[in-house]
């Protein structure tokens, strides 16, 4: 048998262990345990969700929200939230 030799690619989880999450038109794809890709509709990256340090906050754990500006080539930060719920909706205002 034979090895070929695939580009590298960074896929952490199975996609059958860690099903996508849609909300309202965004899907969340996790990339690895605190990390999230988030799309639109059309399959293009809207941004992505950070998962950050619970240990970090009394409260739990924080997400932080990443969007994209196709046009800058660019992120800003959108904020930081205490549910992934509220990291999505702000990603998908605008």
């Amino acid at each position: 048998m034979r090895a070929t030799h695939l580009p590298r690619v960074l896929t952490v989880h199975s996609p059958a262990a860690h099903p996508p999450t849609v909300r309202r038109g965004l899907t969340a794809t996790q990339l690895n345990d605190g990390l999230w890709r988030v799309t639109g509709t059309s399959g293009a990256v809207v941004g992505y969700v950070e998962g950050l340090d619970a240990g970090a906050t009394a409260g739990g754990q924080r997400f932080r929200a990443k969007r994209f500006l196709a046009r800058q080539k660019r992120f800003t930060i959108d904020g930081e939230f205490w549910s992934m719920d509220d990291a999505l909706e702000c990603l998908r205002s605008l």
